[in-house]
């Protein structure tokens, strides 16, 4: 209280300058349409202006959420154009009833490791066999084929990613039909190579390339990329295509896991018609 006193004693001139400025400032303002008119409109693009920059702050920090809330809209999407019964929940989306009719299952989840500069590069999610996750989940995002799960724990899975020498999808031209098998040659973390399409195949650079739903994994017309370029290779008679991957490996953050619940029964016929 004493500091309080003495710093007032010390500038009682300076403060009382300024209370007589404010009292004066308002009667101005108050009692003259012109200034009042000036000053409404410098404050309302003052607190323009910072509302703006609060704003864009507070955007900034809700776009993990924002981003969360728009991947589990994909999912919900998916599941609908299946014609599947659905509830939504705040980390994923399962099915109440399953229809017959219904093969695949969607779950959104968050990528929280990832590497695309090795040989064998691998995806870590944080779902796991708590989410009903298993190995042979497929994994892909609104742009395009991710990976497949292949070790999971409770609340986490492992999927080799699509930049993985040992990955391999069947694939197919969207427009012609013809399929083949798409491969990762551990150069380029944007492209891949797709091989088996006959010579006699019509290819277009900038026609799409996508899932042929030939595996048990991954639906009919998931994106991959697109044809970059392509060759026939000499004395076989097939095409060497070079395609432009669809997702972008160093920028994925949200994907969705997608489960074939046929896949069993298809793998066990599968493999009872190879040991005839």
């Amino acid at each position: 209280m004493q500091n309080i006193l003495r710093f007032i004693g010390k500038y009682h001139f300076f403060l009382l300058f300024l209370f007589f400025e404010v009292i004066a400032f308002y009667l101005i303002v108050n009692y003259n349409n012109k200034h009042k008119e000036i000053f409404l409109n410098s404050s309302n693009s003052f607190s323009s202006f910072f509302l703006e920059i609060s704003g864009g702050i507070k955007g900034y920090f809700l776009l993990k959420q924002a981003n969360e809330e728009l991947s589990r809209q994909n999912t919900y999407l998916r599941m609908l154009l299946s014609d599947n019964e659905v509830i939504r929940t705040e980390k994923f989306i399962f099915l109440n009833e399953l229809p017959d009719s219904c093969r695949f299952i969607y779950q959104s989840a968050r990528v929280i490791n990832n590497s695309v500069n090795k040989g064998s590069n691998y995806i870590t999610i944080n779902l796991g066999s708590s989410s009903n996750i298993k190995p042979g989940t497929g994994l892909i995002s609104a742009r395009g084929l991710v990976g497949i799960v292949t070790n999971v724990s409770k609340n986490y899975s492992v999927a080799i990613s699509l930049l993985n020498t040992k990955f391999r999808v069947s694939a197919k031209l969207r427009n012609s039909e013809y399929f083949g098998s798409l491969t990762w040659d551990g150069k380029s973390y944007q492209h891949a190579i797709l091989r088996e399409i006959p010579a006699h195949a019509s290819v277009q650079v900038g026609e799409a390339i996508v899932t042929s739903g030939y595996s048990a994994i991954f639906p009919e017309g998931i994106l991959i990329g697109i044809v970059e370029s392509y060759a026939i290779d000499k004395g076989e008679g097939f095409y060497t295509i070079k395609v432009k991957l669809s997702v972008d490996f160093k920028n994925l953050s949200y994907i969705e896991t997608v489960e074939n619940v046929t896949a069993s029964e298809q793998f066990e016929l599968e493999k009872e018609a190879s040991d005839d």
